[in-house]
């Protein structure tokens, strides 16, 4: 049965949030946890004095290529500060034609294209757990997302899998064209692990992919100068978009279903005490 949870938002992404009209800086939390630091100090704010947190992937600085992202300890950090909703923010290209630079996608479906380089599990070391991503996406806070995007005019697409690549090189044109073989509707470099990782940490997470060029696949000539203009219009929309999501979201939670209990097969009571800690954290 679907529970309201009534934790607290996150929003995981670029550093464009800082320029958010009418926010409010609360405090900054500098942690650690039992898989390192995350990305950079996680930024307590408010909008409207609704609270939520804001950690900057690839760092303030953008100083993280997407396989150095501590991505366990991004989403675990966030956890431990009791973070329910997670809302992440990534550019992207797309592989369809029919949707175009400066467009969103909330997608529903990951495909793992990376080169296993990225820790991607809190279990291992004494714990064993297989929680199913069948369903990555929490779908009552990617139709939340899809509403708040028609109601502010933004052009969206509700549905599609992203592909996440190691990266940091973009696609050649011959793996362009596989990638769209696959059915896959944007590609990225972050979002997985990071994505499993939020539903083992028992979170509602969602994706807003914002579109910045259409890979290589297609014949069209993009400058990088063409590109940064279109970023920034969607920085602006996404900035519109949030300030919008997190008074709406705060007052009037979703409901969601958190799987990640069911999946922990190792009983808990054997476990030594930085373990329950860690499963602690993750169940709560």
């Amino acid at each position: 049965m679907a529970k309201i949870f009534k934790g607290k938002i996150g929003v995981i992404g670029g550093s464009g949030v800082y320029d958010l009209e009418s926010i409010k800086l609360i405090k900054e939390h500098d942690l650690s946890t039992p898989f390192g630091r995350p990305s950079d100090k996680i930024i307590e704010a408010e909008i409207d004095g609704y609270a939520f947190y804001f950690l900057p992937r690839h760092g303030k600085r953008h100083s993280f290529l997407p396989s150095e992202v501590n991505y366990r300890a991004n989403i675990y950090a966030l956890k431990s500060l009791g973070v329910k909703y997670l809302i992440s923010i990534s550019a992207v290209g797309s592989l369809k034609e029919e949707c175009p630079p400066g467009s969103f996608v909330l997608p529903d479906q990951f495909i793992d294209w990376t080169k296993g380089k990225r820790e991607r599990t809190f279990f291992g070391n004494g714990v064993v757990g297989h929680v199913s991503v069948a369903a990555p996406i929490e779908l009552e806070l990617q139709k939340f997302l899809h509403q708040s995007c028609l109601e502010l005019k933004i052009p969206v697409r509700k549905d599609g899998a992203y592909i996440c690549i190691e990266g940091p090189q973009f696609s050649s044109k011959a793996e362009s064209n596989i990638y769209r073989s696959f059915g896959a509707t944007v590609i990225g470099m972050t979002n997985v692990p990071e994505s499993y990782l939020a539903k083992e940490a028992g979170m509602a997470y969602a994706t807003i992919a914002m579109i910045t060029d259409y890979d290589c696949w297609k014949e069209v000539h993009c400058t990088m100068d063409e590109i940064m203009k279109v970023m920034k219009t969607n920085n602006i929309m996404a900035q519109a978009l949030i300030k919008l999501a997190i008074p709406r979201l705060s007052k009037n939670p979703i409901q969601y279903v958190s799987e990640n209990e069911i999946g922990i097969f190792t009983p808990i009571d054997s476990l030594d005490s930085s373990q329950k800690e860690i499963i602690h954290t993750l169940l709560n």
